[in-house]
Formats: C-alpha cells, structure tokens, sequence
C-alpha cells in the first residue's frame, strides 16, 4: 500500500508507532520498523542525551530499517536540554522525529537543517495549520478517544476529517486512519510480545474494555485519558474535592514517577498512565509482525472486496436511476 506517509519515509505500511513514555524503546522500535511501520524510540524516556544516543545505536543493530524519535516540549522550571538531544538525534542518522506537546517551531531549523522530517502531534485543526505554517512535514491529528493529551475538542473522526478535507499537508490520524494518509497508533502497541512493559501492562490491556478509561486534569487544561486503577480513582476523588481550585501539587502522588512503576515494575494501582479507548477492542498479546500483517491484511480486504463491492454497486444503479 501506497501513500503519502509510505513515500515520506521509507516505509512499507502506513503505520507509525507513536512515542510512549517507558515503552518507547529500542525493541519495540526495532520490531515496529522491522515488520513495515516506521518505530519511534520515546527521546525523554533517556533521562540524558548521551543515553539517547546510546538508545538509538541500539535500535540500529536491531534494525537496518527506518526509524525516529520523538521529542515532547514540556512546560517545565528546568527545560530538558533539547539542543542536545537534537544533537543526538542528528548525530545518530536518524532522519524522523515526532513532536508533541508545545510547538516545536524554535527547534525546526536545527531539524531541518539536519534534513530531519517532522510529524508533529495535534488536537485541533488550529494546531496542524500552526504546524503546517512552520513547514512540519506532516501532522497527527489526536482524536479525544485517544490515550495521553487529546485537548478538549472532538473525536478523531471528526477532527481528522476537518483536517483532510480542508488544508493540505501530509495527515495521519491516532488511533486510525479514517481517510487520512496514515495511522498513529500507540496503546495497541504496548500489548505486544516486543513491547518492553511489565506483563502486568498487557494483561490489563487485554482485560479492560472501551469504558475503563478515565479523563484526569481537565480543571488544569491539561487532560490526559487514562486506564481506571485505584491511583486514577484518588486522583478522581481531590480533583472533586479542590474543583476550580486544583492545583498540580495536589495531585502529585497520582502523577509523578507512575511510568516505571508501571510499566517496569507493574504496579497498576500506582497512578494515572496514558491509554486510549482503544482498549476496549484489544484481547491478544501477538508479535509486533503478526499485528501489522494483520492490520494490513484487514485492509487490504476492506479496499479490494467490501469497497470495491460497493463501487460496483453503484455502477449497476446509475442506468435505473437514469431511466427514473
């Protein structure tokens, strides 16, 4: 299958593994690029840019197939340092980054000048004509079903529509594809043989439905989707006690440090971790290969039986309604 995505990058399928914190690593990546998609190691997941570095030369004796990294922009007291990690990014060849979080735009042209392409996360159709206005090459438009930071506007199918239909750059969407030029997928991923996360993790992916998930800091204008475990229930329970009042502080113990608690350690009452509400249809672990070929195969069927049926259709139609 061919599209604007495969060309751009390299790739065999439409399918590009999104950055995950503590899950993002060099053998999901390495799996993700090697079975067709384009894998993503998760860069401030390496607390330091010599570690990223390290990471990405790992994924290059796993893979001798396309890869990136992607960068998130943090509001933050103590910025990481990100010319650095873009140092590393450049200096380890690897040609795509993935951008989420705040504007990328001060930093693209140190990308551009190491002729990296950049995907840059949205929630809105405001924020991909930002991107597009700062020549990002592509856009992945979040749905409010997805897992992370959706924003508070509409479903992927909307949004991602609103953003094909209107304006010209490269677009995919999280979660699926629904017309766009490719798929952004994250929480499918983590329940995967490859992915590096506590079996815990996958199990709970497996077990869970489409109604388990839960919106978290939504009075902090920063809402996150996540999986529903006692932490999120606490967290739940101040932020309706504080309401308009909420302050991050009060919320500390459900936030700060949960990743390695969950994902390496498997704790899964210890806070709130990002996950869509694409949960709900999840219920095998299979190898990062066997899901793509199986994704791919799904869609392959769609194109050529069930859409090609309805196209005949409406050619064996028109005469009738001709004559009528």
């Amino acid at each position: 299958m061919k599209t604007a995505i495969t060309e751009m990058f390299g790739i065999e399928h439409p399918i590009i593994q999104g950055g995950m914190h503590y899950v993002g690593f060099a053998e999901l990546a390495a799996a993700v690029s090697n079975a067709g998609g384009l894998g993503i190691i998760t860069g401030l997941t390496q607390k330091t840019p010599e570690l990223l570095a390290k990471e990405i030369a790992r994924c290059r004796d796993m893979t001798d197939k396309p890869f990136g990294v992607n960068l998130t922009f943090l509001p933050s007291f103590s910025a990481p340092p990100y010319p650095e990690y873009i140092a590393a990014i450049r200096e380890g060849g690897v040609k795509v980054v993935e951008t989420a979080g705040r504007s990328p735009e001060q930093h693209m042209p140190a990308l551009q000048a190491a002729g990296i392409k950049v995907i840059h996360k949205c929630t809105s159709v405001r924020h991909s004509l930002k991107a597009e206005k700062i020549s990002c090459d592509a856009v992945s438009v979040d749905g409010f079903e997805c897992g992370g930071h959706p924003g508070e506007r509409a479903p992927r199918m909307i949004e991602g529509r609103r953003r094909k239909a209107k304006y010209g750059v490269v677009t995919m969407c999280i979660g699926g594809g629904m017309g766009a030029a490719g798929m952004n997928m994250g929480t499918r991923f983590i329940a995967t043989k490859e992915a590096p996360v506590h079996p815990n993790v996958k199990n709970a992916l497996v077990e869970a439905t489409e109604l388990d998930t839960r919106l978290v800091m939504r009075a902090l204008r920063n809402t996150e989707r996540v999986l529903k475990n006692k932490g999120v229930d606490q967290l739940l329970e101040v932020e309706r006690e504080k309401g308009g009042t909420l302050k991050i502080e009060d919320i500390h113990d459900q936030m700060a440090g949960v990743y390695p608690k969950v994902m390496i350690d498997g704790d899964m009452d210890a806070g709130a971790w990002s996950c869509g509400m694409v949960v709900g249809p999840i219920n095998d672990v299979p190898t990062v290969k066997e899901l793509i070929d199986r994704i791919m195969a799904d869609a392959e069927a769609i194109i050529r039986k069930r859409l090609t049926g309805f196209l005949d259709g409406v050619e064996v139609l028109k005469p009738a309604r001709a004559v009528a």
